[in-house]
């Protein structure tokens, strides 16, 4: 079967990756055509896009950029078709893949959306859109299927997260080896990890890195984006105790001792590597006027929304400043603090459901178009 997959961003990339290579575990004769990135290339297809020419952050950047957005919009309607795929694959990117959604439902094409769009966060409204234009729902969030289901009365497949497989089964680091090729040397290691976007990381990286004075007994180790060039940080590394690292944020990870994390999917990969960490989160003055009066949550870390208390510091926009980010860094470098959050991690992971997540949603999917196909003959 033909498989149309659409992710627009570095973490969709990584999950629409596991998933393809799922599917071809359930449908040996898969074919994917696909927007994503070079992980989603590694597991085999056509690529129609990288996401690097997709992603936009934030209110003001989108307005500029709409022209190439709707633009991206009208090709890909015109690529579908072209292809006519059993099934349509929506990997989070909301903005964009709602809009196609709506289209290809009244085209006739299957319509599945694996990772839901946060309308729990913010437009909640768009659940009348989703009940409209898709057929089945894979939500990785255990507070998502009751959202859904009890709120909404919409249901949906809860598969757990997908970041605990892609961690489980990653290549072993040898740290040794790691830390000789990347010139690092014995000191402790605190990683950083500023986002994947280039507006994100030139507001997150200045801050960052203004307290590496302040810790000369580490060693600060940037985590380059894959989206990104290395050129792109060499203004931020000129400091001698700052590292560069592109494109293995895991095996940073996998040696850090701490992190300072930009809000997003990196909160919850570091604390499912266990490393204690600061959320960091500074966007544009009109961007985040407009998002705090729209979205209603008590936090911003999918760290602290799973957990439904404060399991680590949240440090937003003003208050993410060189004074806070000393205070904090020093709190999870202590060991009382370190423990507690250890401890509170391992909840964590227990609550999102445990290993499986891209094989059950493998399975659920094959199984959905197969039955469709079997019914239309």
């Amino acid at each position: 079967m033909k498989y149309y997959i659409i992710a627009g961003e570095a973490s969709g990339d990584l999950h629409a990756a596991n998933l393809m290579r799922a599917i071809k575990q359930e449908d040996p004769e898969a074919e994917f055509r696909f927007w994503g990135g070079d992980l989603m290339q590694k597991a085999g297809g056509t690529t129609v896009k990288h996401y690097r020419d997709l992603a936009f952050m934030g209110f003001a950047e989108v307005l500029l950029n709409l022209r190439t957005i709707l633009s991206n919009i009208s090709f890909c309607k015109k690529d579908i078709t072209a292809w006519q795929p059993d099934v349509l694959i929506f990997v989070d990117y909301p903005g964009f893949n709602l809009r196609i959604a709506k289209w290809a439902r009244k085209e006739g094409f299957k319509t599945h959306f694996y990772i839901s769009p946060q309308i729990w966060a913010w437009k909640e409204n768009r659940i009348k859109e989703i009940r409209r234009d898709i057929d089945e729902m894979y939500v990785i969030l255990p507070f998502e299927k009751e959202f859904y289901e009890e709120k909404h009365q919409f249901d949906v497949h809860f598969v757990g997260h997908p970041l605990i497989d892609a961690i489980a089964n990653r290549p072993q680091v040898d740290i040794s080896e790691f830390k000789s090729r990347h010139q690092l040397d014995e000191r402790p290691v605190i990683a950083l990890l500023p986002g994947s976007r280039k507006q994100e990381i030139s507001k997150m990286l200045k801050t960052m890195l203004s307290i590496t004075g302040d810790f000369e007994e580490y060693q600060f180790v940037i985590a380059g984006a894959p989206s990104q060039d290395p050129e792109f940080y060499a203004p931020y590394i000129k400091k001698k105790n700052v590292h560069l690292v592109m494109n293995q944020t895991y095996d940073v990870l996998s040696l850090a001792t701490a992190a300072l994390v930009t809000s997003g999917t990196a909160t919850l990969e570091t604390a499912l590597f266990k490393v204690p960490e600061v959320v960091c989160y500074k966007g544009s003055f009109i961007s985040y006027e407009i998002a705090k009066r729209i979205i209603k949550l008590d936090y911003i870390s999918l760290v602290n929304l799973v957990m439904d208390r404060e399991v680590v510091k949240e440090l937003i926009q003003k208050d993410f400043n060189k004074k806070n980010l000393k205070i904090e860094l020093k709190k999870i470098l202590s060991e009382e603090n370190r423990t507690k959050m250890f401890e509170d991690y391992h909840d964590l992971e227990l609550k999102l459901g445990g290993t499986g997540a891209s094989k059950k949603t493998a399975a659920l999917i094959v199984k959905s178009i197969s039955s469709t196909s079997k019914n239309d003959i």
